[in-house]
């Protein structure tokens, strides 16, 4: 499974910004999918998630009702929408993918070494 991020950019804070990933292999339909960030000087953190099928995401409590995830399983891509960003936004954002068939709540979502699959990163620069 090879993943690619894409969609990054500079930004000003209130403004919205489309990432993409772009997900290579057997089974796309059967990852879990999920978004992480890192900050210059910080670890990586966990930004959403979505289960195989779509119907189950979860939010780290940052980004909660300003990010929607959303996957398409016709075209092996998951998307992650930021509205209202903000300076603390800005990261390199990873996507990752977890399976094949995990159940999103059986597993830590949060934690990157759930992720076997990571894409490259795209940076994502908001301005105050």
């Amino acid at each position: 499974v090879q993943l690619q991020a894409s969609g990054g950019g500079l930004v000003q804070a209130g403004e919205s910004l489309r990432l993409s990933c772009a997900v290579s292999g057997r089974s796309f339909s059967s990852y879990i999918l999920g978004w992480f960030r890192q900050a210059s000087g910080k670890e990586r953190e966990f930004v959403a998630a979505i289960s195989w099928n779509g119907g189950n995401t979860h939010y780290a409590d940052s980004v909660k009702g300003r990010f929607t995830i959303s996957r398409d399983n016709a075209k092996n891509t998951v998307h992650l929408q930021m509205n209202s960003l903000k300076p603390e936004d800005t990261a390199v954002y990873y996507c990752a993918a977890a399976g094949p068939r995990f159940i999103l709540d059986w597993i830590n979502y949060e934690g990157p070494k759930s992720y076997a699959y990571w894409g490259q990163g795209t940076l994502v620069t908001v301005s105050s």
